[in-house]
Formats: C-alpha cells, sequence, structure tokens
C-alpha cells in the first residue's frame, strides 16, 4: 500500500492565499457598503483601489502556487521554499494595505516588489531543477 502524496507548504500556501483572498474581498464590500456602489466601482477612488489590489492578487498568486506545488513534488520538506512561500504572502497583504495609500502606501511597492522577486526566483529554482 502507499500511502498518500502530501504537500504540507503547498497546502499552507494555498489556506494563506484563501485567507488573504476572503480578507480583500471583504475589503471591497466594506467600501461597497459604505459609498453604497453595488456594481462596479462607481468612480470611487478607494473601491478602485481596493478592486485592483483583490484583483492583482488574483492575477499573480496563481502561478506562485503552481510553482511552490511544482518545486515541493521536486523538494520534499524544503525550508527554504517554506520561507518563500510566508514572505510571499505577507507581500501580498503589504501590497493590499499600500494600495488604499495614506501613511503605508509603500506598501504596495514593498508587495510588488516581493511578488516579482518570487516568481523570479522561483523561476529560476525550477528551471534549474528540472535541468538537474
Amino acid at each position: 500500500m502507499t500511502l498518500p502524496i502530501t504537500l504540507p507548504i503547498t497546502l499552507a500556501a494555498v489556506a494563506a492565499a484563501a485567507l488573504i483572498n476572503i480578507w480583500l474581498s471583504i475589503r471591497c464590500g466594506q467600501v461597497r457598503t459604505a459609498e453604497k456602489v453595488s456594481v462596479g466601482d462607481g468612480g470611487n477612488d478607494k473601491l478602485i483601489r481596493r478592486m485592483r489590489a483583490h484583483a492583482n492578487f488574483n492575477e499573480n498568486t496563481p502561478l506562485v502556487l503552481v510553482m511552490i506545488a511544482a518545486l515541493e513534488f521536486a523538494h520534499p520538506a524544503s525550508t527554504p521554499l517554506a520561507a518563500v512561500a510566508g514572505v510571499f504572502m505577507l507581500g501580498r497583504v503589504a501590497h493590499g494595505l499600500g494600495m488604499d495609500g495614506g501613511s503605508f502606501g509603500i506598501g504596495r511597492m514593498i508587495g510588488t516588489v516581493i511578488t516579482l522577486l518570487t516568481q523570479l526566483g522561483l523561476a529560476v529554482w525550477a528551471i534549474m531543477s528540472a535541468m538537474a
């Protein structure tokens, strides 16, 4: 009997991504309720910013999760992979908060840089693993 394959790093990253996605969605809903905007953005700058933060998360996260899963298959129990996944999620939270502007506006840049470096790093790691 073979044991099922488990990918604990991927599972944790997917769970974190789901929670962040819910949080970003709730943040949009809060502005929608406060500003009485049912559909679209109503030209509301705060809602536009939060919608873009949510959309940007959903544009970038799937590819990162796929690369995390693929690399976890190649490198089970990889502490560096777990660290990268955690830093990526923190970067996405920083980006979401930073998109509001204000005193933590730098969070947008921090999140963007972390996202791009994560994608680049994971891509290079995946290429190197494939060539090994």
